[in-house]
């Protein structure tokens, strides 16, 4: 079993007397976390999924809530965005039945956020779990094994169950992409026409490494614009894909309101265009390396709580920088390449005006990027 990050942080807060709340797409581990924390300890599982378990929850008071709990001292509630009112549920927990560790995961950001800030607010710690990360896997697999893979991390992507099957990643990323991958967005996000939300999938995937116009895919798709932005905003809810914004501060012609969307998973993404071809043979290895990257120092960033965020920079001139970073004031940016051998020339008047050195990352440094 690949050891998580998140282990070792959530492991620090138990006992804190708040929820602790584990959200992320489906199939990334966040069951299997929970139940690894909570192994040889005696604690009350309670599935969202279960018709019985939602009725119970939903609209609970006090009196019920002691009886349902009885004399555990952890409780375990999975998939909990699937029961009505749960934020209401768990503070009434956390403020009346002192003592009592409470665990939630939930696959969805739809209504488990939507349910839990207001009433939580103080009362939890909120935590992401992501496909498995570059710095988990290698952690686990060693240096050698690490590396002997990592084209076929690129191209088949890090969800669990994909990398602990090899020969049938092919069946594992189309059940994925056909069913899970869908199944909080059509369940909670009001969508009717699902063919649509595949078109906008299909032509988002194919633009991974360029900046992305909602006019093009509102022309490109058949749909109007502000419903490209919706659907956007509920993939990005759903953990599917996540929005690169532009960078500019200083110079005239700097490209300010653009953005880049990629995808948390590049096996996913190629799925769903039907491409899981190896590098050598790709038109788009230079931007499936980027897309690949870029999500890995997301994971990297947000399981070591850093406060940097991320954008790419460019101007009306076509001078650009794949990625940079701002935290606290510095700057660092990344030109990111395929082959070492690539001559790269970074932009003179970025470096100059941001008083920074572009660092080029390649297939031979990469670990230094995700470290």
């Amino acid at each position: 079993m690949i050891k998580r990050n998140l282990e070792d942080i959530i492991i620090k807060r138990l006992g804190s007397g708040k929820a602790i709340l584990l959200i992320g797409p489906r199939q990334v581990g966040k069951t299997t976390l929970f139940r690894k924390l909570l192994s040889g300890k005696e604690y009350l599982f309670l599935n969202g999924d279960d018709p019985s378990v939602r009725k119970l929850l939903s609209d609970v008071n006090l009196e019920q809530l002691k009886n349902i709990i009885g004399t555990h001292h952890t409780v375990f509630i999975d998939e909990a965005q699937r029961i009505d009112n749960i934020g209401l549920t768990l503070k009434l927990i956390t403020d009346q039945l002192k003592g009592i560790e409470i665990l939630v995961s939930g696959s969805s950001a739809f209504e488990l956020n939507n349910q839990t800030q207001e009433p939580l607010t103080g009362r939890k710690w909120e935590y992401r779990l992501y496909p498995i990360s570059w710095g988990e896997f290698q952690t686990t697999m060693g240096y050698l094994k690490a590396e002997q893979q990592l084209e076929l991390r690129i191209i088949y992507g890090m969800y669990p169950e994909v990398i602990n099957n090899v020969g049938e990643e092919r069946g594992i990323l189309k059940q994925l992409t056909e069913s899970y991958l869908y199944k909080d967005i059509l369940s909670y996000g009001g969508i009717r026409k699902p063919e649509v939300l595949e078109k906008l999938l299909r032509a988002l995937a194919f633009q991974i490494g360029s900046e992305v116009s909602y006019n093009e895919l509102s022309q490109l798709i058949g749909i109007d614009k502000k419903t490209v932005a919706t659907y956007i905003d509920l993939l990005t809810q759903a953990f599917v894909i996540f929005k690169l914004p532009s960078f500019s501060r200083n110079l005239r012609n700097e490209i300010k309101t653009n953005q880049k969307i990629f995808f948390y998973d590049t096996g996913v993404r190629n799925m769903i265009i039907g491409d899981l071809r190896p590098m050598s043979l790709r038109q788009d290895s230079g931007n499936l390396w980027e897309n690949f990257l870029i999500a890995e120092r997301l994971k990297k960033n947000a399981y070591s709580e850093s406060l940097a965020r991320g954008y790419f920079w460019r101007t009306s001139r076509q001078q650009e920088i794949d990625y940079l970073e701002e935290e606290a004031g510095a700057i660092k940016a990344y030109e990111i390449k395929w082959n070492p051998k690539a001559k790269v020339r970074t932009p003179k008047i970025f470096e100059e005006t941001y008083d920074t050195r572009v660092t080029i990352i390649n297939r031979d440094n990469f670990r230094e990027f995700l470290q």
